[in-house]
């Protein structure tokens, strides 16, 4: 029987998958949207974590240490729950500095004997048991102080990725790293497929912590200094660990493969291993990869979702969110329906959906950041209607939950329940609404709403006044910490 082996998981959660605009957002990235199936991205990472081969080749497996975002750590805490999953710690970085300094903090927060494996949180793969089975084929290699990453069996010649060129063999799915190659053209691509010596780089990786922290000072020292200068100034919150921002804006924003892998000695004993993955991988990175994920032979090759009518149309992806979407006659488009946004786009052009949200924010408009349904830490709200001085808005609160108490310098706001029960604190009056009745809160008014209940609490809320941002808003307690 192989001895016992500790793994602890790594999954970084950052990104904002600008390419699958509308439905990512910054603030509802890719890897929490359910893009293939029931689960989110995240989620299945996780789920690959559940897997029954762990366990039968005795390895054990910490609670996974999550990177993410500050602005996304409630939509980490509630996927994670709804999955019945325990972190080991949720590291929030307040803005966004590439993998190598996520990697380094969750190396700081892991026993340095411990195995890190090291994931992407936004990955889609087919064949997870035998994914499974790759990834523990590495941890051999790791014991011994090697790097072990991971190439994806190339299919076609693809652009958007990063190359990994395959050296002497080691055993049969497992080859020394000859060296690592930055995207290239479309011909050099070509060449690449054609020659089978060159696989596309996962970002996946299989390593010690004190072999990356030891690696990282070794060929950047500033980034290992700087996330040390970091970590020291951590503040513990339950499973959040919170970094001071000044401090963290220092550090140099920086890539794993730049920063460690591509400066790696590729010969000897030590160079680094490279384990062959052919699981139906990828990174779901733009609209096109998804219409490759689920595109057949039926229907056309139409990947339709939601109320799609199609009729002399092949080769689409079509979503449709809130509305009937009709395509007569088209091929090879990307359409995708939100309730504030539609994409049309021909699917030789789905590198170029990231120049919308260029576009968005250069004109300092707000539809690349939130959805019109923006997910809070106690629930949702949606905007239902807008105009001069006033807004409207339909809340749903989780059962339990409390939203902040709170007031407004330049709003009023009307509350009227359709559904469940809500308490109501206005000022120093504490009061029972149910279905149907409803309560004003005037300008300045110190309130909180709160859902004692078992069910979701659902809310119609009328803002009226001078100014109906949502950072007119004073808190003065907050379960949450915002």
């Amino acid at each position: 029987m192989p001895e016992n082996r500790t793994v602890q998981p790594v999954i970084l959660c950052g990104g904002s998958g600008t390419r699958l605009w509308p439905l990512s957002r910054e603030a509802y990235p890719k890897q929490f949207i359910p893009l293939v199936g029931e689960y989110s991205l995240l989620q299945e990472t996780l789920k690959r974590l559940q897997n029954p081969r762990w366990a039968a080749q005795q390895v054990t497996l910490q609670p996974p240490i999550i990177v993410t975002n500050e602005a996304h750590r409630f939509l980490v805490l509630e996927q994670l729950r709804s999955i019945q999953v325990t972190p080991k710690a949720i590291i929030l970085e307040p803005t966004g500095k590439n993998t190598a300094p996520a990697l380094t903090l969750a190396a700081l927060a892991a026993d340095p004997d411990d195995i890190l494996l090291v994931m992407p949180a936004d990955h889609y793969i087919v064949h997870a048991d035998l994914f499974v089975q790759q990834l523990l084929s590495g941890l051999c290699f790791a014991q011994t102080g090697q790097v072990v990453t991971f190439g994806i069996v190339p299919d076609r010649p693809e652009t958007g990725y990063g190359y990994l060129q395959k050296g002497a063999a080691l055993n049969e799915v497992a080859v020394q790293l000859a060296q690592f190659v930055e995207k290239p053209p479309l011909e050099v691509a070509m060449q690449y497929l054609a020659s089978g010596e060159y696989v596309w780089n996962s970002g996946i990786f299989v390593l010690t912590g004190a072999v990356w922290l030891h690696a990282l000072r070794l060929h950047r020292p500033d980034i290992a200094q700087q996330c040390a200068d970091v970590w020291q100034s951590q503040v513990l919150d339950d499973t959040f660990i919170h970094l001071q921002r000044e401090a963290f804006e220092r550090i140099s924003s920086e890539s794993i493969d730049y920063a460690v892998m591509e400066k790696l000695d590729t010969k000897g004993d030590a160079a680094p291993v490279l384990i062959l993955l052919d699981v139906g991988w990828s990174d779901v990175g733009s609209w096109s990869a998804l219409h490759q994920i689920e595109s057949s032979t039926e229907n056309d090759g139409n990947v339709v979702r939601g109320d799609v009518f199609t009729q002399a149309s092949h080769d689409n992806l079509v979503f449709a969110q809130h509305r009937l979407v009709a395509a007569i006659g088209v091929e090879d488009l990307m359409i995708v329906e939100t309730a504030d946004a539609v994409l049309v786009a021909n699917k030789s052009h789905a590198q170029d959906v990231k120049a919308v949200t260029a576009y968005l924010k250069a004109a300092k408009r707000s539809e690349h950041v939130y959805h019109q349904k923006v997910h809070r830490p106690w629930g949702c709200y949606e905007s239902i209607d807008a105009g001069a001085r006033f807004q409207v808005k339909r809340l749903s609160v989780n059962p339990g939950a409390v939203l902040s108490l709170q007031l407004h310098h330049h709003r009023a706001e009307h509350w009227v329940v359709v559904k469940g029960t809500a308490k109501i604190t206005r000022g120093e009056e504490v009061s029972l609404l149910t279905e149907n009745q409803s309560t004003y809160i005037p300008l300045g008014t110190q309130h909180r709403l709160e859902n004692p209940g078992v069910i979701p609490l659902e809310i119609i809320e009328i803002q009226s006044g001078s100014y109906l941002g949502e950072d007119d808003i004073v808190r003065f307690e907050d379960r949450y910490n915002r």
